[in-house]
């Protein structure tokens, strides 16, 4: 029989885990960095390089990374961050928990967070700053999350374009779905974590966030984010084909100088109604016109031109203008360094599309035939964990069907996919918390699996 003194004894085995015990209570930081440093040493060690797919999954996960920072960070992520920022200052708190809030209209809420989101044609990961900003607004986390899921998901140039390319019947399947799911979910979670709700609203009440600039008209602020807006979605405008719709093609091809002309509208709002300072301005404007014309076949230099003098003008404005600086750059803190992390890890697990990350696409393309419920899970739970930029879905889904994929997978990815990705989980973990994503991501995955099914059993 063990007594007290074999307990307390610390030559004993029982007293030696006793005395570790304590020291790792006692210093609960260094037991947690020596956890960490050898966690990454044995991955080291046992790291299986110089087999050739592991070699080429890190390639692989470098490429989409190289590509993402290169596409998206400067005329995606940068722009959303700003609208973020924007949103967090110059829009009254009163009117985000008016129309968005735990105690707003329902009907309303969830249908300005739908339509809100509908109308960005933006990726998984550029809707994050969005949601945050609205959410940490005191958005009601049911509308949030219909945000969330619709500003990927919804967005009627995707619908469009699956209807053109892959069929009538799924683009509509697609309309329908997605808006179902974005209210459906977003309902889910209210109902959820209602209590815990009721509480962030309360505390909302008694302690208000900065207020907002009350003092300018409604008409001018929704100008100015009518024009961050215009510049995100006119630089990002998807390359035109020669089956397009002539709008689209137009577009297209004036879309560097519709993005010009709404950066000039937002220069003229905030210096002309607003009183910034115009040196800045006009600084901003020379810098990009002589980028522009030296370097015509990299526009995306002037652009980053652009948004460096945004930046200019912001510091050098006090008050608003260094308040809306400090909450893009939170933003960017919190999002950029989980979004390039999630992005790596996404390219070296699944690739980018049309080449192999570490996991075969062979097993994804055999695994997703037919119209099996395991056919369906795969297929939104790949979706849900590889990336897919803006519109990109439409092309791999139309190579997976040539291949042999089940309308009903097809389906269950395109519902899934663009609204969920590696990197969309890790920042959305750190907005809402490890809990209330994986109910989130679950709801996705699981609904898009049983609508996929269904839809396959009448379009096999």
């Amino acid at each position: 029989m063990t007594t007290t003194s074999t307990l307390t004894d610390p030559r004993s085995l029982v007293g030696r885990l006793a005395h570790l015990r304590a020291a790792v209570q006692d210093h609960p930081v260094e037991f947690r960095w020596l956890a960490g440093i050898g966690t990454v040493f044995l991955a080291i060690f046992f790291m299986p390089a110089g087999i050739a797919r592991f070699d080429n999954a890190v390639l692989e996960g470098l490429a989409l990374l190289h590509w993402y920072a290169r596409e998206h960070v400067m005329l995606c992520l940068v722009p959303a961050f700003f609208i973020a920022g924007a949103i967090a200052v110059f829009i009254s708190q009163d009117a985000v928990m008016k129309y968005l809030g735990p105690t707003a209209h329902k009907a309303a809420a969830y249908g300005v967070a739908s339509m809100s989101g509908s109308i960005l044609a933006v990726c998984s990961c550029t809707v994050l700053p969005l949601f945050g900003g609205i959410y940490r607004r005191g958005a009601g986390l049911g509308p949030a999350i219909a945000f969330l899921y619709s500003g990927p998901a919804i967005n009627v140039l995707a619908i469009v374009l699956t209807a053109r390319i892959l069929g009538m019947e799924l683009g509509l399947a697609r309309a329908v779905g997605a808006v179902s799911f974005a209210l459906v979910i977003g309902l889910i979670m209210h109902l959820l974590y209602r209590r815990e709700e009721q509480v962030r609203a309360t505390t909302q009440k008694g302690f208000m966030l900065s207020s907002g600039k009350e003092n300018r008209p409604l008409g001018e602020t929704m100008l100015f984010f009518a024009l961050l807006i215009a510049v995100l979605v006119f630089a990002n405008w998807a390359p035109a084909r020669a089956e397009d719709n002539p709008l689209w093609q137009t577009v297209f091809a004036w879309k560097w100088l519709l993005t010009a002309l709404a950066s000039v509208g937002l220069a003229v709002l905030l210096v002309w109604r607003w009183r910034w300072s115009w040196r800045p301005w006009a600084v901003t404007a020379a810098g990009v016109a002589i980028l522009a014309g030296l370097l015509p076949q990299h526009p995306e230099l002037a652009f980053s031109a652009g948004l460096l003098g945004l930046t200019l003008a912001a510091a050098l404005q006090l008050d608003d203008g260094t308040e809306w600086l400090s909450q893009t750059w939170s933003y960017a803190k919190l999002i950029l360094p989980l979004l390039l992390a999630g992005v790596l890890l996404a390219g070296f697990l699944l690739g980018r599309p049309g080449h192999e990350g570490v996991i075969p696409s062979e097993w994804v393309s055999a695994a997703v035939g037919g119209n099996a419920l395991l056919a369906n899970a795969l297929a939104s739970l790949v979706g849900a964990f590889m990336y897919f930029a803006t519109l990109t879905e439409i092309p791999i889904v139309q190579g997976l069907l040539g291949a042999g994929m089940g309308k009903g997978p097809a389906l269950a990815l395109l519902l899934a996919g663009p609204a969920l990705s590696l990197p969309n989980m890790l920042v959305i973990r750190s907005i809402l918390g490890t809990q209330k994503t994986l109910v989130y991501c679950m709801l996705v995955v699981i609904m898009a699996t049983f609508t996929g099914w269904i839809f396959g059993a009448f379009y096999p």
